[in-house]
């Protein structure tokens, strides 16, 4: 029988754990996250008890209350705190969400935070998106035209071409969708990822954009966007309600459709 092992200093052992300071109240238990690679150490994870009668609804609200009043070594992404910037997309409860908009409430008993998965972890529930931004560059997510733009006036559209963007351009690149793709832990060095295609979709499909020819040659490839097997993980996890996986399956059809 062949023995596996995980890797060196990869198994999360027992941390901290910081009792509520307050008597009474409603107390919730996060166990968090914690690792600093920098240290050599094995990750851990600390439990940490917040009276929720003191704290906002929210679970960046008691994130942030345990970096400020519990433990200021405790590291994270956060910004615009309404579910538009993605900075604070990390694993809640098993599932790829932000934390600025998925409430307490929502869960019951004790919660679990850990970083987005299958990334490497730069401190804590910060990830590595180097790779994650470089494969969306790939795509080049901008306009391109070779004609001239009409004199005192933006590029027109109609509202049907207009329409065929909702759904896409609503993508705030948390990469919850991408990390949550099985075929983009076994292939993400040659896959998009389920975020960056909905990203190259969104061009194609642009009545604005005269590279649609170019943009289809690059994707015609074994890895970058065949790799796909619906799984539909993606969609599942999208925090804004968006549909990764229908844009890749019309992509998929646009390649097809040409070489007819």
């Amino acid at each position: 029988m062949a023995d596996f092992r995980l890797p060196k200093n990869s198994r999360i052992k027992k941390g901290e754990t910081f009792k509520a300071d307050s008597d009474g109240g409603k107390v919730k238990r996060f166990h968090v996250y914690r690792h600093d690679p920098d240290q050599g150490a094995n990750p851990t994870m600390d439990t940490y008890e917040v009276n929720m009668e003191e704290c906002g609804p929210m679970i960046l609200d008691a994130i942030i209350k345990i970096k400020n009043e519990i433990d200021p070594s405790l590291t994270f992404r956060r910004s615009c705190r309404e579910g538009i910037c993605g900075s604070c997309a990390m694993n809640i409860d098993g599932v790829n969400t932000l934390a600025c908009t998925k409430a307490c409430d929502e869960i019951k008993g004790d919660v679990k935070i850990y970083p987005l998965p299958h990334m490497d972890v730069v401190k804590d529930l910060v990830t590595d998106m180097t790779h994650f931004y470089a494969q969306l560059a790939s795509v080049e997510p901008w306009l391109k035209t070779k004609t001239p733009a009409p004199p005192n006036q933006e590029r027109l559209q109609s509202r049907e071409d207009r329409a065929k963007l909702d759904g896409l351009y609503e993508c705030i690149l948390c990469a919850c969708c991408q990390t949550s793709c099985p075929s983009y832990w076994w292939n993400g060095d040659r896959y998009l990822g389920p975020a960056v295609l909905l990203q190259a979709y969104r061009w194609i499909v642009d009545s604005r954009d005269e590279a649609t020819g170019e943009r289809l040659d690059d994707l015609e490839d074994p890895f970058k966007i065949y790799r796909c097997h619906t799984i539909m993980n993606c969609t599942m996890a999208c925090p804004k309600g968006l549909n990764p996986a229908k844009a890749i399956v019309e992509t998929k059809k646009l390649l097809a459709e040409r070489k007819h």
